[in-house]
């Protein structure tokens, strides 16, 4: 032992010196760019993220959806096979920091030459007081192997590091897929809301459509008309139609995708058919961008990825170092079965030794440099999640403030022109308006109708974009 342990230390010494004497790479280092300090004027830090999805969402029908959807939908299933896969990684990262013990039993035969040195020798030794050594020498092994390479420099602990560090990243991937989700699924049954509305609108303005189209009829028999105006309304109504045939059409490509979502066969999407304004948020509170840090899970799953790959960095650069590797045996070993199980046929092994790179430098170089730069591109996928995040935040707020105003406009002229169409029809009826002012008018009026439904949509859309873009759903 005292032998060994002297050649450990002049091995250690010597491949030290060895790689003292080479300049080792160096990791590229990159200045992060500052976050702004508020959204704006306001510093107030409360923000909707904290608010859990179900306290948010208020409409019943839509929560039952996303209830149903977080069960069942495919890639979320998917992830979470992929965050057991990850944590399968760290399992084995951490069996590599340790001992590997193996048993095993073995039997063979040997037979050496006698015009060899080990034969010779062998026809002229007694394996047991007055037996010689046998032509054909078997050889039975019971025991235990173990190899332990210790973990002087790091690179396996920074391996760990890696693969907790992906675990991690998986989670935080298995949350953004959950706040699209969401989001996804809040969108499109807004969308069908949206739709709902619109073809109740196409379905009143056909009923005036009608009652326009007989009114020509009776006017021409008085000969206040002619059979243009009545061609006109004909093709007019028609075309209403078509639009109606349209919308259904994409009402059932929209329940469609949310039945896909759910991870169910198509069926009918239970829903309101107006939108509910108390259905909105009341106040909805921004924060500040520093907090989109821990909410926004893309921005924790590219932190993750950044960890991830500087500590795989750490480990690539251990390489050029030596490895300190332990090896032993202890078992039973005879040339008969009979004599295994003896204190004499005891036989064990045990050595230690480091070894150092010194001609395939180049391929650790090169493992080395793409190590180095993915940890740049990660960083720079990290600084590009958070500048997207800031953007996107920015351009949900004034979408917000922006609708409302609109939605105000929309409103008061959608008001004015429903008020036209009984004037513009008098008008027609007396014969002071022609059939194209009053063609004119019931399309401004539908058009505007659906505008305005359009704008609501938005409204109630922009409000999930705005709570997704803060990091709120996967809480």
């Amino acid at each position: 032992m005292k032998i060994l342990k002297n050649v450990m230390v002049v091995l250690g010494v010597t491949t030290c010196l060895m790689v003292s004497s080479c300049k080792l790479p160096q990791a590229t280092t990159i200045t992060s760019k500052p976050i702004p300090e508020s959204f704006g004027s306001s510093i107030d830090t409360t923000t909707i993220a904290n608010v859990n999805w179900k306290s948010f969402y208020k409409d019943e029908n839509l929560t039952k959806l996303i209830d149903s959807a977080l069960v069942n939908n495919y890639e979320v299933l998917i992830a979470m096979q992929k965050i057991k896969a990850a944590q399968s990684d760290v399992l084995f990262s951490k069996g590599a920091m340790l001992p590997t013990v193996t048993a095993g039993t073995s039997a063979g035969v040997r037979r050496f030459g006698l015009f060899t040195m080990d034969g010779a020798g062998n026809a002229s030794t007694d394996i047991r007081p007055g037996l010689v050594v046998p032509a054909n020498l078997s050889d039975y092994l019971v025991g235990l192997q173990t190899s332990w390479e210790i973990d002087v420099f790091g690179k396996l602990k920074n391996q760990k590091k890696a693969t907790i560090a992906k675990v991690l990243s998986s989670e935080a991937m298995k949350n953004v897929i959950i706040t699209n989700l969401i989001a996804e699924i809040a969108n499109n049954y807004y969308e069908l809301v949206a739709l709902d509305q619109s073809i109740s609108v196409i379905e009143k303005n056909i009923n005036i459509q009608e009652n326009a189209l007989q009114m020509a009829k009776v006017l021409k028999e008085t000969g206040a008309s002619n059979e243009l105006a009545i061609k006109q309304f004909t093709v007019q109504l028609l075309n209403i139609k078509a639009v109606k045939t349209e919308l259904r059409q994409k009402t059932t490509e929209i329940e469609n995708k949310i039945n896909f979502l759910i991870g169910r066969y198509p069926q009918t999407i239970d829903r309101d058919h107006k939108f509910n304004t108390a259905n909105l948020s009341s106040a909805i509170k921004f924060g500040v961008p520093s907090s989109l840090l821990q909410n926004r899970p893309d921005i924790k799953m590219a932190e993750f990825d950044l960890l991830a790959s500087k500590a795989n960095l750490k480990s690539a650069r251990a390489q050029f170092y030596p490895n300190l590797t332990i090896t032993g045996a202890f078992g039973y070993q005879a040339f008969r079965t009979n004599l295994l199980f003896n204190p004499q046929s005891v036989a064990f092994n045990l050595l230690g030794g480091f070894t150092a790179p010194l001609l395939n430098r180049s391929a650790i170089k090169a493992s080395f440099d793409k190590a180095n730069a993915y940890q740049i591109e990660t960083l720079y996928a990290y600084q590009s999640t958070i500048l997207n995040a800031c953007l996107e935040v920015n351009t949900e707020m004034e979408r917000i403030n922006n609708l409302k105003d609109l939605l105000q406009l929309k409103t008061e002229e959608t008001k004015e022109l429903n008020n036209s169409i009984n004037i513009a029809a008098d008008l027609f009826k007396f014969g002071r308006a022609n059939y194209l002012e009053v063609l004119n008018v019931q399309q401004n009026a539908l058009q505007a109708e659906l505008d305005l439904i359009e704008t609501e949509k938005k409204q109630f859309q922009t409000t999930v974009n705005i709570y997704k873009a803060l990091g709120g759903g996967w809480n």
